[in-house]
């Protein structure tokens, strides 16, 4: 894959020229806080910003992410944004024996990814879509639930953890991480199936970069010639690998996170 088709099959550029909702950056030491708090906030609401524009005919084109639509993989992401106030309205879990799940563990290859697992993920967006309303009223409903969840996260106490669907105990920064990425990678995807530019925003950029290339990723940019949304795209296999595009990213530390 040479830079020009990258750029030119990602159009690459304008992802950062897009603008997006600006919440407070500091909060006080009494809540959920850090930069994944922020990002979700930004990328959500480019997403409402994005989605406000589509109708019904755009909504009903096939996505990247068979057997969706897009409107049923709009669905799948509204409902990851919606897990946040489920969970904060369940009393905190009790200590157990072991180590909290890390935002990086979340994505292991267990029963989450399991064929059941995975139509059950399917069926639920799919009836969620046939439930949603015309597309104005999704984008409504969208907005309104991130920022009841940014509200939620903002709101909580520092060190606050989460129980998630599939069990596992994580600090809701953490989980903040996954929900953040989810909205990154799905994002590439509608935008793909809307035929539209990428919107990644480079707050979710950072923090997708920071889970799946711990060592970082400055020197991995520079040396390819990617733009962010080229990076997240590869490393979360919305582009296909070379052998030495592989080479490279596993000679950068590339983390391969389980994406279902």
């Amino acid at each position: 894959m040479t830079r020009s088709t990258v750029h030119v099959t990602l159009a690459i550029r304008w992802a950062t020229r897009t603008g997006a909702p600006r919440g407070p950056r500091r909060y006080g030491a009494s809540v959920a806080s850090g930069p994944a708090v922020d990002a979700f906030a930004t990328e959500a609401g480019r997403l409402t910003e994005i989605i406000s524009g589509v109708d019904d005919a755009a909504l009903d084109r096939a996505s990247p992410c068979p057997p969706w639509t897009v409107r049923e993989l709009l669905c799948h992401v509204r409902i990851g944004v919606g897990r946040v106030p489920s969970m904060l309205a369940e009393p905190e879990p009790e200590p157990s024996p072991g180590p909290l799940t890390h935002a990086p563990g979340y994505y292991r290859p267990d029963q989450r990814f399991s064929p059941a697992v995975n139509d059950d993920r399917i069926a639920t967006a799919q009836r969620a879509a046939r439930a949603a309303g015309p597309a104005p009223a999704l984008a409504r409903d969208l907005d309104q639930a991130w920022r009841d969840a940014w509200a939620l996260m903002r709101g909580a106490p520092q060190g606050r953890v989460v129980r998630t669907r599939h069990g596992d105990r994580m600090l809701l920064t953490e989980f903040a991480r996954t929900r953040v990425l989810e909205l990154a990678v799905h994002g590439l995807d509608l935008a793909a199936g809307l035929d539209r530019p990428p919107w990644l925003t480079d707050a979710a950029a950072a923090v997708v970069e920071e889970l799946v290339l711990p060592a970082g990723s400055a020197r991995l940019l520079d040396e390819a010639g990617w733009d962010r949304p080229t990076l997240v795209a590869m490393a979360t296999g919305r582009l296909p690998f070379r052998p030495s595009d592989s080479a490279l990213m596993e000679r950068h530390g590339l983390r391969r996170l389980a994406l279902g």
